[in-house]
């Protein structure tokens, strides 16, 4: 499908009545992956082509297949034309020119081949899928600027600064640990002969994945499955840490003692055990809910709702929007914890925000989390760096308090709390509104409302199970499986992020009510909504069709932070961290 196409096709399906962009035309040059994201979500946001016939989607632009370039989209305003440019290789100093390049030199073959014990490409277009939500990003943060008088001109990211923040916060483990190796929990290292990583299969041939964050609860589920003492305490700690590792060499044992249980009986015990199990679905299986339709929803509380408090003011920053810094001056009070959230915010703040953390007393418990740079885990630094951090313990009311008095005088509040939880504490939209009228209220989860109001857990592995996505992270010819390389962690926080921009478009657009009032947006984001632009967009090029890379597979991420190629596009701070994946200029 061509890009105008895509373009055309789903302007037609984009909620109303908010898109912000309406009446703003994109054209679009260029055939990759990245492109026809970046032109599918400008369309969700009201965007029209002003041109048309531009290239496919295929993921490979190398001589004679396209213009070196991943592509350029031109949005034309009545105050003039944003540009954003869309390369391959942006600031790495490599001849990269396809995703196959990209994932082979930027460490994502290497951290998805982990469990297998050598590189593997992924068999979609992940890389190329997050550039172009990037690139949505930075226009949108553009756009923000715009609205507050200043003015830019030009974007530009890539898919490698795209694949590097993806790789994120296994580059800051690695870079740390080569500086403090005893400080390393788990080795990042092939599984053992004698162990595997999941899924399991039960006895009647089903594919499962399971997930649990509470060791009490792990130890109750094996042990009502019969499993040896010595094998659960030994699967304990992979398991736990194969977000961080990419990683999970359980011990045989415990596939042994899946093997010789039905599927229902391992269900009817995760039940019991309040652990969840879910089916690993291929793209092709029917849905456990319904799936989003969109990567984000933007949704206004009703105008009876958000009257009484008056008319909204702005944020009390002084700081004012720069071409480099587009969100000075806006504030955003996030509570959130392990990956996708954090991700979210770090993204606003990389964009110029000041993002204020609420932590739990004692910290969130991720600064704790090995290996350790001047006493703070390198993990945080890669989706915390640059936050202000407020405690408060949100389980008591005084806790609570704390969060509003913030919320007073912030744009966007983000959390990702599970389902229910931002009702129970009377945190969630409607109750926010009276304290800050215009108030984005952001919320990043697992499974959104697609499994009702008691959902499974919301984790990465779980989701690639149940979406469907483990169908296109298998190697080929392989059943579906799920990459330990946290894909969706990474890229719903992304979405979660846009939709936050979003929605501030909407706000700057949908002018006040009779009160004065601008409308308090609810934005609802999750694991499983970003799944569907993978399963939508990165099969466009599969691995069993894509020419292989042209250039040395990166097989070591502490050779890659040390790289000079690379090192206009990442940072130091005690450890290597990704840089800005945006440029913007006047």
């Amino acid at each position: 499908m061509s890009v105008d196409a895509c373009v055309r096709t789903e302007a037609r399906r984009a909620p109303e009545p908010h898109r912000p962009l309406a009446g703003i035309q994109v054209s679009a040059a260029g055939g990759s992956t990245a492109l026809a994201v970046a032109a599918d979500h400008l369309a969700l946001l009201g965007c029209e082509p002003a041109t048309a016939g531009l290239g496919h989607g295929t993921g490979d632009t190398r001589p004679g297949h396209g213009t070196g370039d991943a592509g350029t989209l031109v949005a034309a305003t009545g105050a003039g034309s944003l540009t954003c440019a869309i390369d391959w290789a942006g600031p790495v100093a490599l001849p990269l020119a396809s995703e196959a390049d990209v994932q082979s030199a930027c460490g994502i073959a290497h951290i998805h081949g982990r469990r297998y014990g050598a590189p593997t490409p992924l068999g979609l277009d992940y890389a190329g899928t997050v550039a172009g939500v990037l690139a949505v990003t930075g226009m949108l943060a553009a756009f923000h600027a715009a609205t507050r008088g200043t003015r830019i001109g030009r974007v530009r990211t890539s898919v490698a600064q795209g694949a590097l923040l993806a790789t994120g916060q296994y580059l800051a483990m690695a870079s740390a640990a080569r500086t403090h190796p005893s400080n390393m929990p788990v080795p990042m290292t092939s599984p053992a002969p004698d162990a595997a990583a999941p899924p399991f299969t039960s006895a009647d041939g089903v594919r499962f994945e399971i997930e649990t964050l509470d060791a009490e609860a792990w130890q109750s589920f094996w042990t009502l499955l019969d499993a040896e003492r010595t094998a659960i305490r030994r699967g304990w700690s992979p398991f736990q840490n194969r977000f961080a590792t990419a990683v999970c060499p359980l011990p045989a044992a415990l596939h042994r003692v899946a093997a010789r249980r039905s599927y229902q009986v391992i269900r009817s015990v995760g039940a019991r055990t309040d652990v969840s199990v879910l089916p690993v679905r291929g793209p092709d299986a029917p849905e456990p809910g319904a799936l989003p339709e969109t990567p984000w929803t933007v949704s206004a509380l009703p105008a009876d709702r958000r009257t009484a408090a008056g008319p909204s003011v702005p944020s009390p920053a002084t700081a004012s929007p720069t071409v480099s810094g587009p969100l000075a001056g806006l504030v955003v009070v996030e509570s959130t914890g392990r990956v996708q959230g954090p991700l979210a915010g770090h993204v606003l703040a990389r964009l110029g925000a000041r993002v204020i953390k609420v932590e739990p007393p004692g910290g969130d418990p991720l600064r704790g989390t090995e290996p350790l740079v001047g006493g703070c885990s390198a993990r945080f630094l890669a989706l915390n760096q640059g936050k202000d951090a407020v405690v408060a313990n949100l389980r008591t009311p005084g806790g609570r308090g704390t969060l509003r008095e913030l919320v007073r005088d912030a744009d966007v509040f983000l959390h990702d709390w599970a389902p229910g939880k931002a009702a129970a504490w009377h945190l969630d939209a409607t109750d926010l509104a009276g304290a800050r009228p215009g108030l984005v209220h952001a919320w990043a989860s697992g499974w959104g409302e697609a499994l009702g109001p008691t959902p499974p857990l919301g984790t990465d592995y779980l989701v690639q199970a149940g979406s469907g996505l483990a169908g296109l992270t298998a190697r080929h010819g392989e059943p579906p499986t799920p990459s330990l390389m946290t894909l969706l962690d990474v890229l719903g926080g992304l979405v979660c992020a846009e939709g936050v921009l979003a929605a501030l478009a909407a706000r700057s657009t949908s002018g006040r009510d009779r009160h004065g009032s601008a409308p308090l947006l609810r934005v609802d984001t999750s694991l499983l909504s970003a799944a569907t632009v993978l399963t939508r967009h990165g099969s466009g090029a599969a691995a069993s069709r894509r020419p292989g890379p042209s250039v040395p597979l990166t097989s070591d991420l502490t050779e890659l932070a040390a790289d000079p190629r690379f090192g206009a596009a990442l940072t130091r701070a005690g450890c290597v961290l990704p840089g800005t994946p945006w440029e913007f200029t006047a």
